[in-house]
């Protein structure tokens, strides 16, 4: 399939560029995946949407203040850096705004820490050494660091973007279907029997990484930190052998369960139609460690039977995932819907129940 085959229009006024109050007060499309019916509720509303037993997966981590203004040693030149993984104590993968940024350059982050480029890992993104952990530094001077297309001008409060369950820092961007749940919500949903199971995925950038190949096929997925526990995998198994169903909170935690899936049947993330027979259901196993598993049209699930999401951006790995779950044409349509009725898209925008 073509990159263009998941371009859409969208007016600027469309981005959501602040939250709204309460957090589950958004709005919620519901599309049918096998019919393609469109219907239009609340997020709150969602406990009268699923059925009992159902089972929500929802990804814990929590958004670390990775954005980081530094200053050449040299020149003291202006720049920027989005932390996205860390490797070791004093390693981490980022993204570098600002010119002449190779490796050798010395960067001074306080009195005390500096800094120096080690490699370079294609575009913009480097391998920083520093001189000593920075996780106070982020604490004391890191910036959230929400979208680029979200005009931030300091108000955002930072806990609203962070889910209320996140327990697992590490993330350079929110889970942002998360975003709608509130603790009553929470509650609403258990007086329904409907119960929570978390895994984990730290968003970098093979969830917002851009495709820039025609042929969407060579688009090649950065690898992301994602756990699922053992006690996770047990309520997964449980549910499934109960004929249950999964509901993916996010995208995030949708690739999550689909690639420990991959792995319990001996499958691999750049070829995962080879595993068992489609049909046949193994439990599934815990698993800790990277993922780059890249979900597109053709792409045979395994675990998730529903999956609750924001509308995502044109041309995104994020909008093929979709599209692999519900059928490119009827997401396309459910998206222009969408937009001709003053939907909010993007982070802080509103939610749709694909079911």
């Amino acid at each position: 399939m073509n990159l263009s085959d998941f371009d859409y229009f969208l007016p600027e006024s469309s981005i959501a560029q602040t939250p709204v109050e309460p957090r589950d007060a958004s709005r919620l499309m519901v599309l049918g995946r096998q019919s393609g019916s469109i219907a239009h509720h609340v997020f709150h509303e969602l406990p009268s949407l699923l059925n009992e037993g159902d089972l929500l997966v929802l990804n814990d981590t929590r958004v670390i203040p990775a954005r980081l203004k530094v200053t050449k040693a040299d020149t003291g030149g202006q720049v920027e850096l989005l932390l996205l993984r860390k490797r070791d104590d004093t390693h981490w993968q980022a993204l570098v705004g600002g010119r002449g940024v190779r490796v050798g350059t010395q960067l001074s982050i306080t009195d005390s820490v500096t800094a120096s480029v080690i490699a370079e890992l294609g575009g913009a993104e480097r391998v920083i050494a520093f001189s000593g952990p920075v996780e106070g530094i982020l604490r004391e001077r890191g910036q959230m660091p929400l979208p680029p297309y979200i005009r931030d001008d300091g108000s955002t409060d930072p806990e609203r973007y962070q889910t209320i369950y996140g327990r697992s820092e590490g993330s350079a961007a929110a889970p942002t279907a998360g975003l709608h749940f509130t603790p009553e919500l929470f509650d609403a949903l258990r007086s329904r029997s409907i119960e929570f199971a978390f895994c984990t995925l730290n968003i970098g950038p093979g969830t917002f990484q851009p495709v820039k190949s025609e042929n969407i096929r060579e688009h090649q997925m950065h690898h992301e930190f994602a756990q699922l526990s053992s006690e996770a995998a047990a309520q997964i198994n449980t549910a499934k052998q109960a004929g249950r169903r999964i509901i993916a909170v996010g995208t995030t935690a949708a690739r999550t369960l689909e690639s420990a899936a991959i792995l319990s049947e001996g499958g691999e993330f750049a070829h995962p139609e080879r595993s068992v027979s489609p049909g046949t259901w193994r439990p599934v196993l815990p698993f800790a460690g990277d993922t780059n598993l890249f979900i597109y049209p053709g792409y045979r699930w395994r675990l998730v039977d529903g999956l609750i999401t924001n509308f995502h951006l044109p041309r995104s790995t994020l909008l093929m995932m979709i599209s692999s779950f519900a059928g490119r044409e009827q997401v396309l349509a459910a998206y222009a819907a969408a937009r001709d009725l003053g939907y909010r898209f993007f982070s802080f925008g509103d939610a749709m129940l694909i079911i």
